[in-house]
């Protein structure tokens, strides 16, 4: 909790309930460093599972994948397992590992599979270890409340980096179909991007749309390895952002994103199929759309 000179604030999604000196209660955006916020997250996490849950007999694997000496060291310091057996682990599916020991493996090693899956991690895909901690696997939603919130702040965290530090809408997408897999729902975390506030947040929601809405009108925007996951979601939710965008792009009228996120939301809005070349490479957008486009929000296109 922040506490300023004028009151209270107590963030939650970006937006902060202020208390002024006379005691009214009012409403004010927040600008947090967003690492800033992982690093809390983080520190969150540890302590939450400072005392890594015990296993009650030897960590039993397919030892067809995993030798009984990696077996040994996955049940040992969680803090002493190297990386590689570490990764080999998230990755593997849950049937290679006894249903019980699972879920306790991964509450073991969350805290270092989060950094992993941070901005300093390798930066490669997370979404189908991320997804491990589903329903079908370690059950994330069934673990004890302090752990299981340390998480999803940790994922909020996480998200409002990637959103805020110009990551593509691809990396978005990436962690965003993680995320949702590992917690059972989309909207939550669409809703968290609609609340986060800021410059930062305004150019990362922009790019999210333009990416989105090609896409979805290119009909290819789809979750890799959460199958029971619905990107109609997404398309459901992106005319909200219209009011956003179109302010955006009335303060930056020579922002092209802005200018072709427009143009897809009115496409998909009329069901007249995509206006862009296809692959789409970046610039490719058809040049009297785009003109048309920023002449719209008042700028002059040469």
């Amino acid at each position: 909790m922040l506490i300023p000179a004028a009151g209270k604030v107590a963030l939650f999604a970006g937006v902060g309930r202020a208390e002024s000196p006379a005691g009214h209660a009012m409403t004010e955006p927040l600008v947090l460093d967003p690492y800033a916020m992982w690093r809390e997250a983080l520190a969150e996490v540890d302590a939450a599972f400072a005392s890594p849950p015990a296993l009650d007999r030897p960590v039993w694997g397919c030892t067809h994948c995993t030798p009984e000496s990696e077996l040994r060291l996955l049940g040992g310091d969680p803090a002493q397992v190297p990386d590689d057996l570490l990764g080999h682990f998230m990755r593997a599916t849950a049937s290679h590992w006894a249903e019980d020991q699972y879920p306790v493996l991964w509450r073991r090693f969350i805290p270092r599979a989060l950094r992993m899956w941070g901005p300093d991690g390798d930066g490669t895909d997370p979404s189908y270890e991320m997804g491990r901690l589903g329903a079908g696997g370690a059950r994330l939603a069934d673990w004890p409340v302090a752990e299981r919130v340390a998480v999803e702040h940790a994922f909020r965290a996480l998200l409002t980096v990637a959103v805020t530090s110009g990551s593509s809408h691809e990396r978005c997408t990436e962690l965003i179909e993680g995320i949702a897999h590992a917690t059972g729902s989309l909207a939550p975390w669409l809703d968290h991007i609609s609340g986060l506030v800021g410059p930062e947040a305004d150019a990362g929601v922009v790019r999210l749309a333009t990416g989105w809405a090609v896409e979805l009108l290119w009909e290819e925007l789809e979750f890799t390895w959460w199958y029971d996951g619905d990107p109609q979601l997404i398309a459901r939710w992106l005319p909200t952002l219209r009011p956003r965008i179109a302010a955006f792009a009335a303060r930056h009228p020579r922002c092209k994103n802005a200018s072709d996120a427009l143009i897809g939301l009115d496409a998909l809005d009329a069901g007249t199929g995509s206006l862009w070349l296809y692959p789409y490479h970046e610039g490719a957008v058809q040049v009297p759309l785009a003109r048309n486009a920023a002449q719209a929000s008042g700028a002059t296109v040469k």
